[in-house]
C-alpha cells in the first residue's frame, strides 16, 4: 500500500459545503478516486469531527441523519483507532514538529495507516514528515 493517502477532516466536510464551491468540486474528485479502488485511510478523530463540522459549522448543514449516513459510508475505509498508543505517539510528535496536539494525531494516524501522503489544508505543503510522509494540500493551485 506505498501509495496509500490519509484524508484529513476538511478534505471530507469541503465534499459537502456549498459555500466553498471550487473547494468542493476538488473534494468529490478525490473522494471519486476511492469509488475507483484507491483506498484512502482515515482516524476515528476525521470521522469525530467530520460530524461535528457538518451539521454544526456548514453555512448549510446536514441534517444529523444525513451526517450519520455519511458517516456510515465512511466507516468502509480503513479507520485507524484512535488508542492510548496513537495518543502517546501523537505527543512526542506535536513536541518533536511543534504542531498542535489535534494536526500531530491526525500526522500519527496516517503512519500507523502506513500512508505515504496526507491531504490537509491544515499543515504547511510539500513538509515531509520522518521522510516517508509527504503533507499535500489539495486545494493548492499546481502549474501543470
Amino acid at each position: 500500500m506505498s501509495d496509500r493517502v490519509f484524508l484529513d477532516t476538511n478534505v471530507l466536510v469541503y465534499a459537502f459545503d456549498e459555500a466553498e464551491p471550487a473547494k468542493k468540486a476538488r473534494a468529490i474528485e478525490i473522494l471519486g478516486t476511492w469509488e475507483k479502488g484507491a483506498t484512502p485511510a482515515i482516524s476515528t478523530q476525521v470521522l469525530q469531527e467530520f460530524y461535528v463540522s457538518v451539521v454544526r459549522k456548514l453555512k448549510v448543514p446536514l441534517s444529523e441523519e444525513d451526517a450519520e449516513a455519511a458517516v456510515l459510508r465512511l466507516c468502509r475505509l480503513p479507520v485507524v483507532q484512535v488508542d492510548p498508543a496513537v495518543v502517546l505517539g501523537a505527543i512526542r510528535t506535536s513536541r518533536r514538529l511543534r504542531l498542535s496536539f489535534w494536526d500531530a494525531l491526525v500526522v500519527q494516524a496516517a503512519l500507523e495507516a502506513g500512508c505515504k501522503r496526507l491531504l490537509t489544508e491544515d499543515l504547511q505543503d510539500g513538509l515531509l514528515i520522518d521522510g516517508v510522509l509527504l503533507v499535500e494540500n489539495p486545494f493548492v493551485q499546481r502549474p501543470r
